[in-house]
């Protein structure tokens, strides 16, 4: 115990010139940010605090422990949490050296991945098993050591076994001193399984513009010289959209109105998974540019699939893929205000579903204009 409290005192006393230049410099900075300590199972490191269920163990302090061999990405150790088939996962937090402030818009990074052999007891069986499967990783903020708020942040799930560093953007509602970070399970949870995730190197936080335009670099736009350029919302009122736009060289905004559907003829998923593909790029750049050049503009993103899958199986794959859409445009600067996602499964067919081409056509990602002024 003494010992503990001594490495505290030297962590406290290390950090502190830092904390005193946060005032200065208007970056919110963490304790022990790279988590090094006593590589030690169920060990919390030193200046964070064990958030998870008062039941279960606390995180890990790697590598070392539980099979556990990767290399840190910074320092000497790092942090290893886990979700569990007992419906219990691990989280940690602390004070910030000053608040969030409710209405800001805030970012820092970290580095993250997963092991591939993470072995402990079923908390289910009692049988030794791999905490291999992947999970994600949720932001809150709080008034309180674990004090959960409001979720500011979570990621995708995190499949990477290699070291990836990731860029977190936070917008509080209200202001916050504490953070907590945890591991959760892949959504919508079928069922709890056991999985892991690696947390290393977080950077101090930083403030940022909330004007997307000043947060994010606005990518350039071909332009088609084939016709007009028409986003201007002045004028004559917009004519009446067609029935089924199919998505255009670059989406204009002649003709749309609240109820619009554009249908992303070219989002590519991996088979009954929402991994968005590589090819899928060019549209997805397509439909950010349209949402950055006409920011009064709000959609939906709505995923769909054919009658092959069961009901649950089309509702949380259609819910899935619509997500992933969503939160690449979010994550590019969009405010996630404007950027709404649903899941339709199987129940709004387009075409019959008793051809390959049918049920290609059935299985799509739309964007349905919520609002729009003019």
């Amino acid at each position: 115990m003494f010992y503990d409290s001594k490495i505290r005192w030297i962590l406290i006393f290390l950090f502190a010139p830092f904390m005193l230049a946060a005032q200065k410099d208007n970056l919110i900075y963490l304790i022990n940010p790279s988590f090094e300590d006593i590589a030690k199972h169920s060990q919390t490191p030193n200046g964070w605090n064990n958030c998870g269920f008062a039941e279960e163990s606390a995180p890990d302090v790697q590598p070392g422990g539980f099979s556990v061999t990767k290399p840190p990405s910074h320092g000497n150790t790092y942090l290893g949490l886990v979700v569990r088939d007992n419906d219990t996962y691990e989280s940690v937090g602390q004070r910030l050296s000053k608040p969030i402030e409710g209405g800001n818009c805030y970012e820092f990074s970290m580095d993250f991945c997963r092991a591939e052999l993470y072995e402990s007891l079923s908390r289910t069986t009692g049988e030794k098993v791999n905490y291999a499967t992947p999970a994600k990783l949720r932001v809150y903020g709080g008034n309180g050591f674990c004090d959960k708020q409001e979720l500011l942040y979570e990621t995708s799930i995190i499949t990477n076994v290699r070291w990836i560093t990731h860029a977190c953007r936070l917008q509080p509602k209200k202001t916050y001193t504490h953070i907590v970070i945890e591991a959760y399970y892949k959504t919508p949870v079928l069922f709890p399984y056991n999985g892991n995730v690696l947390l290393d190197n977080l950077s101090p936080i930083k403030q940022l513009p909330c004007n997307p335009e000043k947060m994010v670099a606005k990518p350039p736009v071909k332009k088609d010289t084939t016709r007009p350029t028409t986003t201007s919302t002045r004028g004559t009122p917009p004519a009446a959209p067609p029935k089924a736009p199919a998505l255009p060289t670059s989406i204009e905004r002649k003709g749309l109105k609240a109820g619009s559907i554009i249908r992303l003829d070219k989002v590519y998923f991996e088979a009954n998974q929402f991994t968005l593909k590589a090819e899928s790029l060019n549209a997805l750049e397509e439909v950010f540019n349209f949402l950055h050049d006409n920011p009064d503009v709000s959609v939906e993103v709505g995923g769909h699939t054919n009658n092959n899958p069961t009901d649950d199986f089309a509702n949380n794959l259609s819910t899935n893929r619509a997500k992933a859409v969503a939160d690449w445009l979010i994550k590019r600067g969009i405010p996630a205000g404007r950027v709404k996602y649903k899941g339709y499964g199987k129940k709004m067919p387009i075409a019959q579903n008793t051809t390959p081409e049918g049920r290609k056509l059935n299985q799509r990602v739309e964007i349905k204009i919520l609002s729009i002024n003019g």
